[in-house]
């Protein structure tokens, strides 16, 4: 066992790099994250898992494929999922006759389980292991980053349809990560391109957006926090903070998984402390603070030096140096996100009866 192995990395195109060989064979990388730059079609994809696995089996392979305009892999017989709010739209929908009152709700809560289990067959078919799903932030009606990637407004709701698309996961031998802790939907602005502030209380947060972590707490393999700062509760954006991920969401909450940074190119992670940081200081704040993994996104070239390669570095130099200690119980918690059990193949998929049922299942 690789005593810590926090960063997952990305790789520069269809296949492997002798330099993406070179990255993923570090001892302090511990996965891969794809992109569509990754994806030409199933036979690529599965080849490219494949490279990556022979590099070394334990390396986590993940991806953001949730459905709807979140889906990085659409053709070559990928199911188009719809977004999670269609699941939504579907719970709201009135009954026609009272005496099936709550079917809306039941096709609903079935439909998202479908999905989850589609979602998850089809990715580890090609061998991919782990898809940053399900959203569990709640629709304010003002995120457009969010938007119909959320189940919708009801934090009872939410919570429902994503333990049911959980199920579906778990069905396919997939875990799961609830994004983004504890709730982007209420802020405008986009983390991706500025640093949103959410100003509410810490009560506020906890009784409403974030809600569905505490209700889901025992069954999250996952959790990645917002590149947003909570004002009230922290200076710091929420994946940076101590407050937010140990004292609120290990100990109040009682979250047991492993904790992923977001995106650390994204322009609300390069902010900290009122000051800008470099991708390395970003990467070490996140794991400093209590973060298990950290994603270092569109950063690799075929030839050359990379952030990746600064950030293993500069985690090399902070572990001799005493500021970053490798812990066991994160290096477990990546460990259990790798799937248990063999993948369905794609042809068996495609006729196999649970995942017949289940595309008949989906809006």
């Amino acid at each position: 066992m690789h005593p810590h192995a926090p960063l997952i990395v990305d790789v520069a195109g269809l296949s492997l790099t002798v330099a993406d060989r070179q990255r993923l064979a570090h001892p302090l990388v511990g996965g891969v994250i794809l992109f569509g730059r990754n994806w030409q079609d199933r036979v690529q994809l599965t080849s490219l898992c494949r490279q990556i696995k022979a590099v070394r089996r334990d390396l986590l392979i993940a991806v953001d494929h949730e459905g709807g305009r979140v889906q990085r892999f659409r053709t070559s017989g990928f199911t188009h999922l719809p977004p999670m709010a269609a699941f939504g739209q579907l719970w709201m929908q009135a009954p026609k006759r009272a005496e099936i009152e709550g079917a809306p709700a039941l096709r609903a809560v079935n439909a998202a389980t479908a999905a989850g289990f589609v979602l998850g067959a089809e990715l580890r078919a090609c061998g991919v292991d782990l898809s940053f799903t399900p959203v569990l932030d709640l629709d304010h009606g003002g995120s457009s980053v969010i938007g119909d990637r959320s189940f919708g407004r009801d934090p009872r709701m939410v919570t429902l349809l994503a333990q049911a698309l959980m199920q579906g996961l778990r069905q396919s031998g997939m875990g799961n990560c609830g994004k983004h802790f504890p709730g982007h939907g209420f802020v405008r602005a986009d983390s991706h391109l500025s640093i949103p502030v959410d100003r509410r209380s810490l009560n506020a947060i906890l009784s409403d957006d974030a809600a569905p972590y505490g209700w889901l707490s025992a069954s999250l393999d996952a959790v990645m926090p917002a590149h947003v700062i909570y004002s009230r509760v922290d200076s710091r954006p929420a994946g940076f903070s101590r407050r937010w991920l140990q004292d609120i969401l290990r100990r109040r909450l009682a979250f047991q998984g492993a904790i992923f940074s977001d995106d650390l190119s994204m322009e609300a992670a390069r902010h900290i402390d009122g000051r800008q940081v470099s991708f390395t200081e970003a990467a070490l704040a996140a794991l400093q603070a209590g973060g298990d993994l950290v994603l270092l996104c569109n950063q690799s070239v075929v030839d050359g030096g990379t952030p990746i390669d600064e950030a293993i570095e500069a985690l090399s130099r902070a572990q001799l140096r005493g500021e970053w200690h490798p812990s066991a119980a994160s290096e477990e918690r990546r460990l259990a996100l790798l799937p248990q059990g063999p993948a369905i193949p794609w042809d068996e998929l495609m006729v196999h009866a649970r995942y017949m049922h289940a595309l008949s299942l989906i809006p």
